[in-house]
């Protein structure tokens, strides 16, 4: 089993050149095969399934708790995304480390369990927990902002489109746009997330330096596109389907 020191490169994404999506997506097929596209789906399933749970049920225990009534305001959708994140953050980041250093193609793991002994067993248990402020940083504002904003989309539409058969379609139209919004507002907090959970060294003020030094200011940006695509669906999906579940129980989502 391979093990990285402290004075270890960078994640290749990161310490290469320029990259765009397409050459990255070539290169992977070149190298991986077409399956190598779906590295690491085993751990994110592990991620996201319990995470969604834990994000929508915390979201509407919170909203029974502190808004009795109504629909919540701009800033009150925002308080209840981003405090819904935070517990589903904190909960799921072991996950999310594992399928960070899975997908990076840095480690030689051979499995997610296989991952996860090898990381207790070098650098202790401490590890599954790198990055957690550059992920609270990451996730906390992008809900926040993705509810206010979806919250404040949907609030906007016309009456007749709220009351037919098209709902969903307007859901998922909003939660787009939504997605795209906040994905893009918080692409920087993403970079430096993913360069500590790389290199466990790293700190987040270091990460950010060596982000800065090495590609500017536009380095806080790279790979805008692939994680504003992949976010936003995965935002707007889920989002619609909890509207449309909470609606055919008879619940106010």
């Amino acid at each position: 089993m391979k093990r990285s020191g402290p004075s270890a490169k960078p994640c290749s994404s990161f310490s290469s050149g320029r990259v765009g999506m397409m050459t990255m997506l070539l290169s992977v097929v070149r190298t991986e095969r077409l399956l190598g596209l779906w590295k690491g789906v085993s751990p994110s399933f592990a991620r996201t399934i319990p995470g969604v749970g834990i994000y929508f049920s915390t979201y509407y225990t919170l909203k029974q708790h502190f808004l009795q009534e109504g629909s919540p305001g701009a800033l009150e959708a925002g308080l209840l995304g981003g405090s819904a994140r935070t517990v589903a953050g904190v909960f799921m980041l072991p996950v999310t480390v594992i399928k960070t250093r899975f997908e990076c193609g840095r480690y030689s793991y051979e499995s997610v369990t296989g991952a996860l002994r090898s990381v207790c067993r070098t650098e202790g248990p401490a590890a599954l927990f790198s990055g957690l402020m550059a992920t609270l940083l990451r996730d906390v504002p992008f809900s926040g902002i993705y509810v206010m904003l979806y919250s404040q989309a949907k609030a906007s539409l016309p009456r007749e489109i709220r009351s037919s058969a098209s709902v969903p379609l307007a859901t998922f139209s909003c939660g787009v746009l939504a997605g795209v919004l906040a994905s893009l507002l918080t692409q920087p907090a993403d970079v430096v997330k993913t360069h500590v959970q790389v290199n466990p060294h790293l700190r987040t003020a270091e990460a950010i330096r060596h982000i800065y030094t090495e590609h500017r200011l536009q380095g806080f940006f790279r790979g805008a596109v692939p994680r504003a695509l992949r976010r936003t669906m995965m935002a707007a999906m889920a989002w619609t389907v909890y509207e449309q579940m909470m609606t055919s129980v008879g619940l106010k989502s």
